[in-house]
Order: C-alpha cells, then structure tokens, then sequence
C-alpha cells in the first residue's frame, strides 16, 4: 500500500490541492493536483456515499491507494494530489480504473512541466 509518509491527513493539504490545483475529470474518478514547497509527495483520496456503502468505498479506496502506490514516483516534490472517486468506480475493473488514473496523472504532469517551463 501507500506508505503513511506520502499519505494527506491534514484538511489544508486537501483544500490547497482542490482549490488552488489543476484538475482533470475522467468517468471514474477527478484528479487535483498543486505544488506547494518542496516535501516529498503526498496523496489524498475522497470517496463519498455516493460511491456506495462502506465496504464498498474502502475497496476503492484499497484500490487507489494501490494503483498511487506505483506512480508515486512520477510527481515532482512539493506535489499535493487529491484522488477523488466518481460513482462509477465502484463497479469500474481494476485495469480500467488504472488506465484512467494514467490519463489524468499524464494530462496534469503535462500541463504541470509547460506551466514551469519543463523544471521540477
């Protein structure tokens, strides 16, 4: 799993990253993205009710943390990166849901490195 370093606990991590960040939307999930300082990397994930009921959630939520886990080594330092899921996550195939995390994380990084001129 993700490692409790990398993890987002504090409510400012997450409002920085939604409401100052970048964002791409996919069916399954939308990504926020910001950078803030130079910490290494931290993740978040908000799965809500509307997901399904707890089981449910904490099996997406598994499946998140899992497939960040992985990438966490594509996002620059200072990164602050708030996973949220959609409804359709919860029924989506763990391949799909990993292909549509690539395409987010891609178009952010993207637009990330041509907003700073390439620099990490």
């Amino acid at each position: 799993m993700l490692s409790r370093q990398s993890r987002m606990r504090r409510g400012e991590e997450f409002e920085a990253a939604v409401r100052r960040g970048k964002r791409v939307g996919r069916p399954t999930l939308v990504v926020h993205f910001a950078i803030s300082g130079e910490e290494s990397p931290l993740v978040g994930f908000v799965v809500s009710k509307a997901v399904g009921g707890a089981v449910t959630r904490n099996k997406v939520k598994r499946r998140l943390r899992h497939l960040m886990r992985d990438r966490l080594d594509r996002l620059p330092r200072g990164s602050l990166l708030v996973v949220r899921a959609n409804p359709p996550a919860a029924s989506a195939r763990f391949e799909h849901l990993a292909a549509e995390l690539d395409s987010a994380l891609d178009r952010l990084l993207r637009r990330s490195e041509s907003s700073t001129g390439g620099h990490r």
